[in-house]
């Protein structure tokens, strides 16, 4: 028996299986785009760990900054006694908040700690209770944050009863059938039918959802919300989750529409695999919560606030943020070739800003159906030809690429090969 599937039947014994996982192999060994498994076999990494590894598996900057951190204490709770980490991280996130004006950020563990604490100090700051969310989108797994995420299967099947005065409205995607018109005027229809704007704390959105397909709020949708939430006294809360960072070719996703939230929520690539989060909001806002009502007892780790120093220091120096949008823009031209040939699976609405980039699997060249069965044999045959690919969408018809932003122009060429290989129709 190979070490690999020695480990999954392990598995299979000892974890329930309500935690997934993407692929069948088990890492040994990384490094920045490249990853090792039990049995030895090499992965080119288009996942980078759900958009954690921006700056890639062990970056040595993070892990000297990691060394370091682990020489001198790992744990004190910051609300017991509190440690320079912290407060340094904070006002570096401080001043690259995309809004004008002072700013304040608290740190948590998970994106879900995140976005829930963003809600809570949305509801603190106006004394009202109701969330606005849209359809696709993926906000947690909390109970609050699975109501506010999108999307039924597998998040919320028998997880209810949800938290109550959680709202929808869709999504625009054109090739759906949505439109920004649509979105706008569903969400006048729930100010009308099911609860009040005078009742409304905040309104949720990823400026490029990640789970929903890597779809991006047109600006149009931003500015009305950001006018809309101006007029009613609304927050408008951007989850950068999986579009912070750099991955979009900005620091954070929502910069792309000159529109300034009121807050926005961090994790993942924040601290480059370490366990990091937090909430950047204007300061008046994030004053709102009565002291002892915010925090955690791992929430700002001092070891990955260390890290997440050592990742801010590596996308300002390595230029990542240009080198997203040259990742992006070969990306984007290799799958547009790709799709406009007849010895491929079909795909379409080849997409995304900077390196957070996406396309469908269709049913017929030239159409919209989704294929969602076609992107799951497209992920298991890059994987057996040394790819790490992860899909997603509504229907499970995306591709996703997530590759980190320090790989080099060989290991995405290689990538690219594979992947194209993967689309092959034999």
């Amino acid at each position: 028996m190979s070490a690999n599937s020695d480990l999954l039947a392990r598995r299979t014994k000892a974890v329930p299986r309500g935690v997934s996982t993407a692929t069948p192999v088990f890492a040994a060994r990384a490094e920045n785009a490249e990853l090792w498994d039990a049995d030895g076999k090499r992965y080119v990494d288009f996942a980078g760990g759900i958009a954690v590894l921006n700056t890639g598996h062990r970056h040595p900057r993070v892990i000297e900054a990691v060394q370091e951190q682990l020489g001198l204490y790992t744990h004190t709770a910051f609300q017991v006694v509190a440690y320079e980490p912290y407060i340094e991280l904070c006002e570096r996130l401080n001043a690259l908040a995309p809004f004008k004006g002072p700013a304040k950020t608290i740190l948590f563990t998970t994106g879900a700690e995140a976005t829930e604490n963003a809600v809570k100090i949305a509801r603190a700051a106006t004394g009202r209770s109701a969330v606005i969310a849209f359809t696709g989108a993926f906000h947690g797994r909390t109970l609050l944050t699975m109501a506010m995420t999108g999307k039924v299967l597998p998040y919320k099947k028998s997880f209810a009863p949800l938290p109550a005065e959680v709202y929808h409205v869709p999504f625009p995607i054109p090739h759906y059938g949505t439109t920004v018109e649509d979105a706008l005027k569903a969400l006048q229809f729930l100010f009308k039918a099911d609860v009040e704007p005078s009742r409304v704390a905040a309104i949720i959105l990823e400026p490029v959802q990640g789970e929903g397909g890597f779809h991006a709020a047109p600006v149009e949708l931003l500015a009305a919300l950001r006018r809309i939430c101006d007029e009613n006294g609304i927050l408008l809360i951007s989850d950068e989750v999986q579009a912070g960072f750099g991955r979009t070719g900005k620091m954070f996703g929502i910069e792309h529409s000159g529109v300034e939230p009121d807050m926005i929520t961090v994790a993942k690539s924040l601290a480059g695999g370490f366990p990091l989060s937090g909430v950047i909001g204007r300061a008046g806002i994030m004053d709102a919560a009565e002291p002892g009502g915010l925090g955690g007892t791992y929430a700002g780790s001092p070891v990955a606030c260390a890290a997440a120093l050592a990742v801010l220091d590596v996308i300002r120096d390595e230029k990542l943020l240009d080198r997203a949008n040259a990742i992006g823009e070969k990306m984007r031209a290799r799958i547009q070739a790709i799709a406009q040939r007849n010895d491929t699976l079909p795909i379409a609405h080849v997409r995304g800003p900077g390196a957070m980039i996406a396309f469908d699997l269709i049913k017929t060249r030239g159409g919209h159906e989704p294929d969602g069965d076609a992107a799951k044999r497209v992920t298991a045959r890059a994987l057996e030809n040394g790819l790490i690919l992860l899909s997603c969408g509504i229907y499970g018809e995306t591709i996703r690429i997530l590759v980190p932003l320090t790989a080099g122009d060989s290991i995405l060429d290689e990538g690219l090969d594979r992947l194209e290989t993967a689309l092959a129709l034999s």
